[in-house]
């Protein structure tokens, strides 16, 4: 047993090692550079990029499937403002218990996700098409909702899993180890796994060979809707309040941690481990760009050069491959 734990984790440094030494590499910088070496390695900044980034690696586990599938889902951020909004709506408007509001925001991924996933495999309209249009939706019903303000919320059961604490370990950090192992084993334990690479691959052979193609696609997109509810939660817990502009770019954020965490973006390839470096890679950049008072407006420059930088590193390793 303990010879097969220590040839997993060999491997794993093996196939991820491009995206471990960037990672590296970069920490390394930012524990050098004059205005961040005092700041960066400190324990409160490093539980801080991982709680701040937790809700990044809740979105990235579901759109890892998604694009493995040969997918993308646009809604995840919207979703994670229309979450916060019911769950914070649920507690200060209804007077319901803090848990009922987690689990009917909850229950709002899930629906927006079971949505796209009815319409992304009932029919050939492109996932791009169906999930730009439940992004808009969201956030539409989101901004209705709120009629444009933050509902505030301030109980300690509210803010317990965005800004809480199990000992000296921040609530956020526990819930990204467990969502993180649940993705792992969907994805490289269960049929269900297997299933997901093998459309992803070529969804017409996987038809064929007796997997019902439909399901697979139906079951990853509820999946990754019921991840964004839960984000929801955390943000709107973070900021203790439901704000219908609080997951504006976080798909984007997902999708770069994805891409850069070594998924194939033409699918039937990748890695749930890569994906984790990717969010840690993406977390470090934002926390060391701010360390190191980056403009907001040029933050968005280097992110896209890192991500475009991502997928023609993808480019070049599939026309290999070919």
């Amino acid at each position: 047993m303990l010879v097969k734990c220590k040839k997993s984790v060999t491997n794993y440094f093996k196939e991820n090692i491009g995206i471990i030494i960037a990672l590296a590499a970069m920490c390394v910088f930012l524990i050098v550079f004059p205005t961040t070496r005092n700041t960066f390695l400190t324990s409160k900044n490093v539980l801080n990029i991982l709680r701040q980034n937790a809700s990044n690696l809740f979105l990235a586990t579901g759109m890892t499937m998604v694009i493995i599938l040969g997918g993308i889902d646009l809604s995840v951020g919207s979703v994670i403002a229309l979450s916060g909004c019911v769950a914070a709506g649920c507690v200060e408007f209804l007077g319901l218990p803090e848990i009922v509001g987690f689990a009917a925001a909850i229950l709002v991924g899930g629906i927006v996700g079971v949505f796209n996933g009815t319409v992304i495999s009932k029919t050939d309209i492109p996932p791009f098409i169906v999930t730009l249009a439940s992004m808009n939706i969201a956030k539409g019903i989101a901004l209705v909702y709120t009629q444009g303000a933050p509902i505030r919320c301030m109980t300690d059961a509210f803010k317990f899993p965005g800004a809480g604490y199990v000992g000296s370990i921040p609530t956020p950090v526990i819930l990204m180890l467990i969502i993180f192992i649940i993705a792992a084993l969907i994805i490289n334990r269960t049929k269900l796994g297997r299933h997901i690479y093998a459309v992803g691959g070529n969804a017409q052979a996987a038809k064929f060979s007796g997997i019902n193609v439909e399901k697979v696609k139906f079951r990853v997109y509820a999946y990754t809707g019921l991840m964004a509810g839960i984000a929801g939660v955390v943000v709107a817990s973070r900021l203790y309040s439901g704000q219908p502009t609080a997951g504006d770019g976080a798909e984007m954020d997902a999708i770069a941690a994805v891409v850069v965490g070594g998924t194939s973006m033409s699918g039937g390839s990748g890695k749930i481990g890569g994906t984790l470096i990717g969010v840690l890679i993406i977390g470090v950049l934002n926390n060391g760009l701010n360390l190191m008072g980056v403009d907001s407006n040029w933050q968005y420059i280097v992110k896209g050069m890192v991500i475009l930088m991502a997928v023609y590193v993808d480019f070049i390793r599939n026309k290999k491959a070919a």
